[in-house]
């Protein structure tokens, strides 16, 4: 097998005992730190492409982890199925090794820049194996012939692809445990080639706009993979004579890549807001990333292998006024930065005073600002961002940027196994993907470790209370 980079190979052993010892150690701070996690719960998913919830390990063989301190570890490897929120299924791999996988987690489709591949030079080589692979490629005896492999079963082809991908994804030195699975790994890392990123399956840009009644408000630019969407306009907007149109003004109800809608409010309409929605069935691209979503932020990143025909949609919001400030406030995961980028835009004809994160901000009439609030990875955060006459929007999620825990800024670190929410789903292959055979003693001290800080803090409180 090929050398990997000594500067991004690491020992994934010592740094996830790391983690784990200092979550038991740090276990009062561990639960000071529950309630913003739990918060998620009521967090609305994100706005436009495929959401789907993770089904489990499905087609997989074993992969052996090679540790720089010469031990190993054996571990499933090979392709994860997610059903969309529509009954279609998609297909994955893995391409976040140092986070566990949760069983009926809940996924949203999001550009690389918001995923774990954000600074991967690398990644435009995962595409180009995915495209090359199975299960885009069916014939396995031809995949088997080009790679010199013998001969390939679905199981053995997934585990040879995930193993290439994680090469590429995190850097970690990993090898197929069947020969022939390895000898496909080994000719897919080889001959990668840089692709771009795919398109989205459907993306609305901006996720907000604003303006005075009697105008236009937008534009909305529609991102799509499919043939064409369907547009639909909420009560609200109805009900106030609001119409989607195109930029002559022309009524629309349907959409296609590169689309811009308006929304037409007629003048006099009492202030209000609406929102448009875009519906559209296409297969999602291979190679589009899925982070976790709510209480889900942190199971590992995935990439997409394949997809059936599925229905995706996006929303947009739209607020309108006769006078003043009429912003509109959008929010994004900035992973270059290590923060979320929430930009304030105001089409009124007074400036838009607001606070955020502690900081007074202030955009004038026609003009946009950008603040990148800085987030720590892994992270659970709750942005708010207030204005005048009681403007008030909030932004909840958890940054998932990098490929591996951060030990020093997350004491609450997961380890390479599933939590509680995790139980059932595939089993065994499921809760070890990307994780280690020393997890069990591993994760034994870490509850000793729980343990012993909870007394603590319990002996700490009684004498607190006996003073």
């Amino acid at each position: 097998m090929n050398s990997i980079s000594g500067t991004r190979r690491a020992s994934r052993s010592v740094r996830l005992t790391a983690a784990l010892l200092g979550a038991g150690l740090l276990g009062a701070a561990a639960i000071t730190t529950a309630a913003p996690a739990a918060a998620q719960d009521s967090q609305p998913a994100p706005a436009g492409g495929a959401t789907a919830t993770l089904g489990g390990l499905k087609t997989a063989d074993r992969a052996v982890l090679h540790h720089e301190d010469g031990s190993t570890d054996e571990l499933g490897a090979g392709l994860f199925e997610m059903a969309v929120d529509e009954g279609a299924t998609l297909q994955t791999y893995c391409i976040d090794f140092g986070h566990p996988t949760q069983s009926e987690a809940r996924y949203q489709e999001v550009p690389w820049a918001e995923s774990s591949l954000h600074d991967n030079q690398d990644a435009g080589r995962i595409r180009w194996i995915l495209q090359n692979s199975y299960p885009q490629v069916k014939d396995l005896a031809g995949l088997a012939g080009r790679a010199g492999a013998g001969s390939l079963t679905e199981a053995t082809a997934a585990a040879g692809t995930q193993v290439a991908i994680w090469r590429f994804s995190d850097q970690v030195d990993i090898e197929a445990k069947d020969p022939a699975a390895e000898k496909l790994a080994d000719f897919l890392y080889d001959n990668a080639q840089d692709s771009e990123e795919p398109s989205a399956s459907l993306r609305l840009e901006p996720a907000a706009v604003s303006g005075k009644s009697g105008e236009r408000l937008g534009p909305i630019t529609v991102r799509t993979d499919a043939a064409a969407a369907d547009l639909a306009l909420s009560k609200e907007g109805a009900a106030a004579g609001v119409k989607v149109v195109d930029k002559d003004g022309k009524a629309v109800a349907s959409a296609v890549d590169g689309s811009e809608l308006y929304l037409d409010v007629p003048a006099g309409a009492p202030d209000g807001s609406a929102a448009v929605s875009v519906r559209a069935a296409t297969k999602v691209p291979v190679g589009r990333a899925f982070t976790g979503i709510g209480e889900f932020a942190k199971s590992q990143v995935q990439i997409l292998a394949g997809s059936e025909l599925s229905t995706v949609t996006a929303t947009a919001a739209a607020t309108w006024a006769k006078q003043g400030a009429i912003p509109a406030v959008t929010a994004h995961k900035n992973c270059a930065k290590g923060g979320v980028d929430v930009t304030a835009k105001n089409e009124g004809d007074e400036s838009f005073p607001f606070e955020l994160a502690g900081q007074t901000y202030e955009v004038a009439p026609g003009e946009s600002r950008t603040v990148t609030v800085p987030v720590r990875e892994d992270q659970a955060y709750k942005i708010t961002i207030t204005g005048p006459n009681g403007f008030s929007k909030v932004f909840e999620g958890v940054l998932d940027c990098e490929t591996a825990p951060s030990p020093a800024d997350s004491p609450a670190t997961p380890a390479p196994q599933p939590s509680a929410a995790s139980t059932g789903g595939s089993g065994d292959d499921l809760a070890e993907t990307g994780g280690s055979s020393a997890t069990p003693w591993i994760a034994g001290v870490a509850v000793a470790l729980v343990a012993a800080g909870g007394g603590v803090v319990l002996l700490v409180r009684r004498k607190s209370a006996g003073a």
